[in-house]
């Protein structure tokens, strides 16, 4: 184990002994808001050393007082913490609770640029509230954090993902975080199959905890990509490319650090309901190149958030498919998950959906998940459907996945179990063109299979895998006949069996 791990593991033991602290959702919102502030010091600090190398002077976006270096752990001569001016237990507790966050709520009214760090950082805390009660605790967890190192890219990046981690084991605590967290192969199998570029704009309608953005933002700046950027194409991923929705106040704070420490400095993400659109106003400048998105699904919505679609429906999942499909530019492509009922059901409000999709996009992939994908959040049957704004559909490839066990809470999805969609998605010439069962040379029947539009039934798009059928032995009439007198004669004898065992 690490030794970022550890201090990552001792302040999560620390938080959990505190009277204001109930569970791993409220450890894990208390811890990050301590990150955040440590993370804001460190990168203020390097800007600040690069404006002095530049000759010029850095705008502090936070006053003296409310510094990490100020208020957190203030240091000596030495380089050490100062105890005489680092305060603990109440007058600790009070300076956090009457004076820090009430700062800092304010930035969000204050300031007129969205885009800005200032308004970011009042986002932020307008959700806020300090949870641990003691200013002891408080005291230790602050020690800890200081030794974090937000100006080194190894650490940073082994913090992004323990940060990661942390969302993920929220759903151990009462099963909330389907809200929250989707599997990371699902999302990276997704991002590499759009493939976006510097430039598009990428869009989540329920980012939770943000996987999508963050995935792809390291999607492009992987393999040392970040070094070919000019800083305009650089300014440009930071300030003009990930835009999302929230619902929740606690999502919505961890999607904006989720972003925020993996590297995003401006993140476009705000707390709304999305579905509280009217779809009907959406223009061209509105909408994105790219839309990623495992929106909730099963509730119900209420009739007036209803009336904000052509296509009125109660089904969130039927709500957030149609705001997706307005919200994709021309040339676009979209990557959402959607229960399995989306794709059978035929119902009035569904077919009307689906066939909106089959006439206006084109919908040129269908990936059948397995069941378990989102366990132990959600034991629910999904898939991942791929479209385009590029015309109508033609055919649809469906691909099944098929791991070689059955996944549970310790046994989940892998990036393996992807690696042959995503290889057959960029090789066309490679996948069974036919809704035919094919088998491999090794014998194995395929995992893909085609579907001409024209062989679409009532919108029925459900995934029916031609390689799993089981073949059915049709026999004639008289070899019927033949095993029915046999199996009669079967059963004469046996009772005559019984008979003479029963009467000796």
């Amino acid at each position: 184990m690490s030794d970022l791990q550890n201090k990552i593991d001792r302040i999560t033991n620390i938080l959990r002994r505190d009277d204001g602290i109930n569970g791993a959702m409220h450890y894990t919102e208390q811890f990050s808001w301590i990150l955040f502030l440590k993370f804001l010091n460190d990168f203020e600090n390097n800007k600040a050393d690069n404006a002095v190398l530049d000759g010029k002077d850095y705008d502090y976006v936070l006053s003296p007082n409310y510094r990490w270096d100020v208020w957190a752990c203030p240091k000596n001569a030495k380089g050490e913490i100062d105890l005489k001016k680092a305060a603990t237990g109440d007058d600790l507790t009070e300076f956090v609770n009457e004076s820090l966050f009430p700062y800092l709520k304010k930035f969000k009214t204050g300031t007129v640029d969205p885009k800005s760090m200032k308004y970011k950082i009042g986002a932020i805390f307008e959700y806020l509230d300090n949870k641990i009660v003691s200013g002891h605790t408080l005291r230790e967890v602050l020690d800890i954090v200081d030794g974090l190192d937000f100006q080194s890219e190894s650490e940073m990046f082994e913090l992004s993902h323990i940060y990661e981690t942390l969302l993920k084991g929220m759903g151990s605590d009462g099963g909330n975080s389907g809200e929250f967290y989707t599997p990371r192969p699902l999302i990276k199998a997704m991002v590499e199959v759009v493939d976006p570029k510097v430039g598009q704009t990428i869009y989540d309608g329920a980012v939770g905890s943000a996987g999508f953005l963050v995935e792809a933002f390291e999607y492009l700046t992987k393999d040392d990509k970040k070094s070919s950027y000019s800083p305009t194409e650089w300014n440009i991923i930071q300030k003009d490319t990930f835009y999302g929705k929230e619902k929740t106040s606690l999502g919505y704070v961890m999607g904006m650090m989720n972003l925020i420490l993996h590297g995003v400095e401006s993140p476009n993400v705000y707390k709304t309901n999305t579905l509280t659109d009217n779809i009907r106003d959406f223009q061209e400048k509105d909408r994105h190149d790219i839309i990623l998105a495992n929106p909730p699904f099963g509730g119900k919505e209420k009739s007036q958030i209803q009336q904000n679609f052509p296509i009125q429906s109660n089904a969130t999942e039927l709500l957030f498919l149609q705001h997706f499909m307005r919200m994709l530019k021309l040339e676009g492509k979209a990557a959402v998950i959607v229960p399995e009922g989306v794709l059978f059901q035929t119902g009035n409000a569904f077919a009307e959906v689906k066939k909106e999709l089959l006439e206006q996009f084109n919908l040129h992939t269908i990936v059948s998940l397995p069941g378990g994908v989102f366990l132990p959040y959600s034991g629910v049957k999904t898939n991942l459907i791929f479209f385009e704004r590029t015309g109508s559909t033609s055919d649809i490839w469906y691909y099944e996945i098929n791991p070689p066990y059955k996944l549970t809470k310790n046994k989940p999805i892998e990036v393996e179990h992807f690696e042959e969609f995503v290889e057959l998605f960029h090789n066309p010439k490679k996948r069974n063109q036919t809704n035919e069962k094919v088998i491999e040379s090794n014998g194995e029947p395929r995992n893909d299979w085609t579907v001409p539009i024209s062989e679409i039934k009532d919108y029925d798009l459900s995934a029916k895998n031609p390689n799993s059928v089981v073949e059915v032995e049709h026999k004639s009439p008289e070899d019927i006949l033949k095993s029915i007198r046999k199996n009669d004669a079967e059963i004469d004898k046996l009772i005559c069996e019984i008979e003479e065992l029963i009467y000796e």
